[in-house]
């Protein structure tokens, strides 16, 4: 059985508009795949790689179409290129980091990866 982590939390849409929108935001890890993190928003469902959102944290990442960075000491920012353009999302870190500790949590509690002895 697979012990799936979920956290919700609120991120901020950032327009051209006067007011950022506020839209739900579910990060899920599923340590049968313990690379990577659903992050699902809206119209915009993305996997991205574990370690990727833990140094995103500390510093400006990117990979691929997605990059992240801090902002400030309590803010994080995703942003996600398409052909329909860039969307961004303003986090608050607690809920990041707290999502982050449950996984790294979960993952000391997996056992090794079997490894096989030639014969």
């Amino acid at each position: 059985m697979s012990l799936v982590i979920q956290e919700h939390a609120r991120a901020r849409l950032i327009t051209d508009g006067p007011d950022p929108r506020r839209v739900p935001v579910e990060l899920r890890y599923d340590p049968e795949e313990p690379q990577t993190v659903q992050v699902r928003l809206p119209g915009a469902d993305r996997t991205l790689g574990l370690d990727l959102l833990e140094r995103g944290l500390r510093s400006p990442v990117t990979r691929g179409d997605i990059r992240i960075w801090p902002c400030g000491r309590a803010q994080l920012i995703l942003e996600l290129h398409s052909t329909d353009g860039v969307a961004v999302f303003q986090f608050d870190i607690a809920p990041v980091i707290r999502f982050l500790s449950r996984t790294r949590a979960q993952a000391a509690k997996r056992p090794p990866a079997a490894t096989t002895t030639p014969a």
